[in-house]
């Protein structure tokens, strides 16, 4: 049995009743898909999945576009530009492999295959046996009447072989030397062996809040039309489709790039632990379980907002665009109550961040989060990790020593800055935060 974009076209008119729909075979294989780990892990995935299934079975062809898709799976504006906006053709390349991974492995045995055929979106159900699942080549069956004659090419392979599997035990044995066993502090307590790491980067396109000055809060950037009321009414029209562009884009900072860049490189054998994330594509119910690195201030990652009331260093905006500072909410002698870095970001001078590592929502994981007053500050803290020595500094400010519990803490972090790059850094002031 096959759906496909023919059929959909002629089956329009036939669309069945809900009834019907729910219990459809090829809807109760597409629930049972939803329930397995691959896709539980993207909610992105389960309501594309969801999307396209659902049209597929009831025919509705005009829904399966990349237009419609992108507007209603993923909160595009209704003229969203297809060809400069690859979001649903990333979505679908994802969704291929999964599901061929899913039938593949858990759902081998299925009686109804799905896949999605190649520069189509509707969905294509096969009965198992008639699908084209690839299989596991068989082993050929040794050729008993020419053992004699191929004797000496026999002797000839089983040496090479040896020789072969000598020169990967040696291999093996030069790689495990020579690759770290893990990250180092405190980059292991967030990366970690058999257990996902996202980092979640900021969401760029949230400097659009300057034009119609818009303060952002978390219950605000989770509404599913946000992005729209970023932008002004009345604009010119190239103006109003490149803001349509960039609230509609996945944009990060170079800051944010780098520091991906040096976890992924503190990270060693454990990189293939970490997902990278963007803010607007995170859920609430996503930070219950697991490890998270938050990149970026609360004005361009505002998940910060969800850990701020248990963090002493507070980034305030006055006004959208004004005056930035970190507020230092119980000031210990010495301290200063606010700590205010550069005015712009490139600038030269000194300019602080925090870097702060603390337990999940729900005690399942970790998180640490790099946040600067700009990006400057930020890329600073990539920096001070990579660099051992600084992260020497760090470990006699917190007072953590090897073997022992690790502790959870925030640090002020000032660096001086030569056109937006940093030179070098130290740490202002520390807070250790309850378990």
């Amino acid at each position: 049995m096959f759906l496909s974009q023919e059929n959909l076209e002629r089956s329009h008119t036939n669309e069945p009743p809900a009834s019907d729909f729910h219990s459809d075979r090829r809807w109760a294989t597409i629930e049972r898909i939803l329930l397995s780990p691959p896709f539980q892990k993207s909610s992105n995935l389960r309501a594309l999945l969801s999307y396209l299934a659902e049209n597929s079975i009831k025919g509705r062809s005009e829904a399966l576009t990349e237009r419609q898709i992108g507007i209603v799976v993923f909160g595009k504006p209704s003229g969203f530009s297809p060809i400069e906006d690859s979001t649903v053709r990333v979505h679908m390349r994802q969704l291929r492999l999964r599901l061929y991974e899913y039938f593949a492995l858990e759902g081998s045995h299925a009686p109804l295959h799905v896949k999605v055929p190649k520069g189509l979106y509707a969905l294509e159900f096969a009965d198992a046996e008639s699908s084209t699942t690839p299989q596991l080549p068989s082993e050929p069956k040794p050729q008993i009447e020419n053992q004699h004659r191929n004797g000496p090419w026999q002797v000839l392979f089983w040496i090479a072989a040896a020789t072969a599997l000598l020169c990967a035990i040696g291999w093996y044995r030069l790689a495990k030397e020579t690759v770290p066993a893990g990250a180092p502090w405190p980059i292991s307590k967030v990366i970690q062996p058999g257990r996902q790491t996202r980092i979640v980067v900021a969401d760029s396109s949230l400097m659009l809040r300057q034009l119609g000055e818009q303060e952002i809060t978390l219950d605000d950037y989770l509404r599913p039309d946000f992005r729209q009321d970023l932008i002004p009414q009345r604009l010119p029209e190239n103006f109003d489709r490149l803001l349509h562009y960039i609230a509609g884009s996945q944009l990060t900072s170079f800051a944010d790039l780098t520091t991906v860049s040096s976890l992924m490189k503190l990270a060693g054998p454990l990189g293939n632990e970490i997902v990278l994330t963007s803010a607007r594509n995170l859920e609430l119910r996503d930070l219950d379980r697991g490890n998270f690195v938050i990149v970026g201030g609360p004005t361009s990652n505002p998940w910060v907002e969800l850990f701020s009331s248990r963090l002493n260093f507070q980034i305030v905006e006055q006004g959208v665009a004004g005056r930035m500072y970190f507020r230092n909410r119980n000031p210990l002698p010495g301290e200063q109550q606010e700590y205010e870095g550069l005015a712009s970001t490139g600038s030269t001078g000194e300019d602080y961040a925090t870097l702060s590592l603390l337990p999940g929502l729900m005690g399942q994981g970790n998180v640490m989060i790099l946040q600067g007053i700009r990006q400057d500050g930020t890329e600073a803290l990539s920096a001070m990790l990579a660099d051992a020595t600084d992260r020497a500094m760090l470990e006699r400010a917190v007072q953590f020593s090897p073997g022992v519990p690790s502790p959870y803490f925030e640090a002020l972090v000032r660096s001086q800055t030569i056109a937006g790059a940093p030179v070098s850094v130290c740490i202002v002031a520390v807070r250790k935060i309850r378990r």
